[in-house]
């Protein structure tokens, strides 16, 4: 694997800027991760409301200090066997800088996820790309593939991942019977 040419920085382009430290993170059996400068806060998985007729990556909208904050299933969005809440499930809090498709100025959102276990030291300049075959996820989401003690650790493209105009489009259409 080679790492990700983008621009002068050789970063990828939603990485560019970022800081080389990530949020680890477990859905399902696997671990994910995100740039650190997204996350906004670590939250107990707490109570929310559901939405009627959304999609099964929709878990509802929860308060956060006075803002209505939608919460999204994060593995479920990945086309992952949806969330199932244990004690150790919780809220990130991220702040989704805007695609370069979209319409929409930043937007905070909550993302579910079973555990969340350290922030990682990657140097970002060494991303490598996610191969074309052999994800789980689509590769569009993953915005390179960072190593940590061995393991390969995908970083999600959030901007992509969360791109409002498509989820909008999601949330649309009909559901199935």
């Amino acid at each position: 694997m080679h790492a990700i040419p983008s621009g002068d920085t050789g970063l990828p382009a939603d990485l560019q800027g970022a800081s080389s430290q990530f949020l680890r993170f477990a859905l399902g059996d696997g671990i994910f991760a995100v740039p650190i400068d997204a996350v906004r806060e670590i939250l107990e998985l707490g109570p929310s409301t559901p939405l009627p007729l959304m999609p099964a990556f929709v878990r509802g909208v929860m308060n956060l200090r006075g803002a209505v904050v939608p919460v999204i299933d994060l593995a479920a969005r990945l086309a992952l066997p949806p969330a199932v809440p244990g004690r150790r499930s919780c809220i990130i809090v991220v702040e989704v800088p805007p695609s370069e498709l979209s319409e929409h100025g930043a937007q905070v959102i909550g993302l579910m996820v079973d555990a969340v276990h350290e922030v990682l030291d990657a140097d970002a300049q060494e991303l490598e790309e996610p191969p074309a075959l052999g994800n789980r996820i689509d590769p569009r989401f993953i915005a390179g593939i960072a190593r940590h003690r061995g393991d390969m650790v995908p970083v999600l493209a959030l901007p992509r991942t969360l791109a409002l105009d498509e989820l909008a489009d999601l949330i649309g259409q009909p559901l199935a019977a």
